[in-house]
């Protein structure tokens, strides 16, 4: 008698590849030719900051907008790396669209959101409204 050992992810996995055949955006597949960045939010005193990992990405292939206080970051990777050498011939090639959406908080300043990219990341600067930040007073405890 085979014994096999328990896995409770086992059926999680199963799901996930179920439905990764169906489309998601506006009829884009999701598991082949599609990613999706990683992405570092962290929110300063004046500003939100959005950190985005897209390696091998340029600005040009990188679409920023702002809709109903929304922000949507999308755009398409096409990365090709090809080697070829006397004794050998060695292509790699990864490609596939992407897109991922924000909810803004009410006191974001979308009038001058400002993004930058270096060394493969995205860096997105959302202003907080100045009138908020003028507002906060501080309750001292007696």
């Amino acid at each position: 008698m085979f014994l096999t050992k328990f896995d409770p992810f086992s059926e999680f996995r199963d799901m996930q590849r179920f439905f990764d055949r169906f489309p998601t955006v506006k009829g884009e597949e999701s598991s082949i030719g599609s990613f999706s960045p990683q992405v570092n939010t962290r929110e300063g005193e004046f500003a939100y900051h959005i950190d985005v990992d897209l390696p091998g990405m340029k600005k040009d292939e990188i679409n920023i907008s702002v809709d109903n206080n929304r922000l949507t970051i999308s755009g398409e990777r096409n990365f090709k790396d090809e080697v070829q050498r006397e004794d050998y011939y060695k292509i790699e090639t990864s490609f596939g669209k992407f897109q991922r959406v924000f909810t803004l908080p009410d006191n974001a300043d979308v009038e001058n959101i400002d993004a930058s990219t270096q060394d493969g990341v995205l860096e997105i600067v959302v202003p907080k409204l100045k009138e908020e930040i003028e507002n906060k007073k501080k309750i001292e405890i007696k």
